[in-house]
């Protein structure tokens, strides 16, 4: 199983953070007018931003969720800049005991922004400290154990917390109830992703025209993280052929070097469609039974491939597993039939 989550790691495709885009020439927009897309986001932001300064305070505490690779840590970084804040960066697993926290919590400074990622992977016992902090600015620790154990309230500088998720349904209703802002990111049409493209090949010293910028926005699976890095291999691709443009037939070949389809499709996502199809009849079948079937974690599927391929109409889900859609058989070629046969085992209102 390790081999196979190292393979995951290295999967081009896999929207997480990964070496390449922290060593990589930095290509983060660093303010609200940089930055491309999720237009009613930025506009929210905008105000609260602009309210906060009016009355000099900090901004709202905001949950930031949706896929990896949308922007979210990148608009906690414009946040901040916006601001004129300090920004202290951690992440969920990272923070294991209470005390770790509320080190964090008391070092940050009047107007700090904390940002913590994968905030739905905190410990139970390191959340409930974030309760009084984020209300009333208030850190309430225990000192001592047994009959001699007392209670220890500290007075925190006033703060902002923004959370990142991929799963906003896993966050506590205590927790998500004390977030002000709750801001849902979705993926990035490809008229976006282009201008993300052009902007970045600016940054990266390289020309692509439009057909290309676009072609290759339509391969980037609505994920500007994902556009990017695809940027960077074409341009590996034509430095390395002598030419000094990146032009459609080189977008072509450097997908087909990577064994991406015409549907941004790559040798993992079709082999789930393939699995469901041909070891399940076409679903409905468990995310477990599934995972157990690919050789990778259930988590894998549901927060790296699932999303994609929801999005695009390859996969529904219901309440008894993921099934593949009409789109899906025809993308593999297989006969249309056995979907119409299988639809019929549950009904349109069990889909979620």
């Amino acid at each position: 199983m390790k081999e196979k989550n190292d393979e995951l790691e290295e999967r081009f495709l896999n929207p997480e953070l990964q070496n390449e885009d922290l060593t990589s020439k930095n290509l983060r927009p660093k303010f609200l007018d940089e930055f491309i897309g999720q237009n009613n986001i930025k506009n929210k932001i905008k105000v609260a931003v602009e309210a906060a300064k009016i009355r000099k305070e900090s901004i709202d505490h905001i949950v930031l969720a949706g896929p990896a690779g949308l922007g979210k840590t990148t608009l906690a970084h414009v946040i901040a800049n916006e601001i004129g804040a300090n920004l202290q960066i951690t992440s969920g697993p990272v923070v294991e005991k209470a005390g770790d926290l509320a080190a964090m919590l008391t070092n940050l400074e009047k107007g700090d922004i904390l940002f913590i990622d994968e905030i739905h992977r905190l410990n139970r016992s390191v959340e409930e400290i974030l309760y009084s902090a984020m209300e009333d600015f208030q850190l309430d620790i225990i000192i001592g154990k047994g009959p001699s154990a007392r209670s220890l309230r500290i007075d925190l500088q006033p703060f902002t917390l923004i959370g990142a998720t991929t799963r906003l349904g896993l966050i506590s209703p205590p927790l998500r109830s004390r977030f002000g802002i709750i801001l849902e990111m979705d993926f990035y049409p490809p008229e976006e992703l282009k201008i993300i493209i052009k902007r970045s090949a600016s940054l990266l010293n390289v020309q692509i025209n439009d057909q290309a910028s676009l072609l290759l926005a339509q391969r980037s699976r609505g994920t500007p993280r994902i556009a990017n890095r695809l940027l960077r291999r074409v341009r590996d691709y034509i430095q390395v052929n002598g030419k000094n443009i990146i032009e459609v037939e080189d977008v072509i070949n450097t997908m087909n070097l990577l064994e991406m389809d015409t549907d941004g499709l790559d040798k993992m996502d079709r082999k789930i469609l393939k699995t469901i199809i041909e070891n399940y009849d076409g679903g409905p079948v468990g995310i477990n039974a599934l995972a157990s079937s690919l050789g990778i974690e259930p988590d894998s599927i549901s927060e790296v491939y699932e999303p994609f391929l929801l999005q695009s109409g390859f996969i529904i889900r219901t309440p008894r597993g993921r099934v593949a859609t009409e789109k899906a058989y025809k993308k593999l070629n297989y006969n249309k039939r056995s979907f119409k046969d299988n639809i019929t085992l549950w009904s349109e209102s069990e889909i979620d």
